[in-house]
C-alpha cells in the first residue's frame, strides 16, 4: 500500500439510549434508538459508504446500535468490540485508529460523545460543502455519523489530516 492510499473513517455515535437502573455501560437502546439504528445502516448503504473494519465500543447501546445498523449494509465488515472506545478521549480514539492495519481502507467506529464529535472535528483539516456547519449546529446527536477521508497510513492519523466529506443525523 502506498502512502497515498485513500482511506475513510466513519464515526458513528450510538443510537438513543434508555436510562434504566443499571450501570452506564449496560444501558440499552430506547425505543427511538431501536428505530433509528436501522435507518443509519440504510443511509450508509444508500450513500455507497463501505468499510472493511468496524470497531465498536463494548457498551450495550453501541453493540445494539451496530447490530441493528449492520443488517442494512450490503456487505458486513469484520467487527471487533473494543473496550477502549468506551468513554475514550480524543487522544485514546486517535491511538486506536493508529493501530489499524494498512490493509484496511475503510474504518467505522461506533462510539460515544463527546469523543465522536471531537474526533470528527479534530481530523477535519478541510471540509466539503456545509458538513462542518451541519455537524456543529446539531452537536453530533445520537445516531449521527461523520465521514472523514485522508490519504496515507493509519499511523499518520492526527489532527487536521483529513477532509470532512459528510455529516448526517436522522433528526437534525
Amino acid at each position: 500500500m502506498s502512502v497515498d492510499t485513500p482511506r475513510r473513517i466513519v464515526l458513528l455515535r450510538h443510537a438513543k439510549a434508555d436510562w434504566p437502573q443499571t450501570s452506564d455501560h449496560e444501558r440499552p437502546l430506547a425505543e427511538r434508538g431501536r428505530k433509528d439504528a436501522p435507518v443509519v445502516g440504510r443511509r450508509l448503504a444508500s450513500s455507497g459508504i463501505s468499510v472493511d473494519l468496524a470497531l465498536c465500543s463494548t457498551a450495550a447501546r453501541t453493540r445494539e446500535t451496530w447490530k441493528l445498523a449492520v443488517q442494512e449494509l450490503p456487505q458486513r465488515p469484520k467487527t471487533v468490540y473494543e473496550e477502549r472506545l468506551y468513554e475514550a478521549s480524543l487522544g485514546e480514539l486517535i491511538a486506536v485508529v493508529n493501530e489499524t492495519p494498512d490493509t484496511v481502507d475503510g474504518l467505522l467506529l461506533v462510539g460515544h460523545n463527546p469523543g465522536m464529535h471531537a474526533m470528527a472535528d479534530a481530523l477535519a483539516g478541510q471540509v466539503e460543502g456545509d458538513a462542518l456547519a451541519r455537524m456543529n449546529r446539531s452537536g453530533f446527536p445520537t445516531s449521527a455519523y461523520a465521514v472523514v477521508t485522508f490519504n496515507g497510513s493509519w499511523k499518520s492519523v492526527e489532527h487536521g489530516v483529513g477532509t470532512l466529506v459528510d455529516f448526517w443525523a436522522p433528526h437534525a
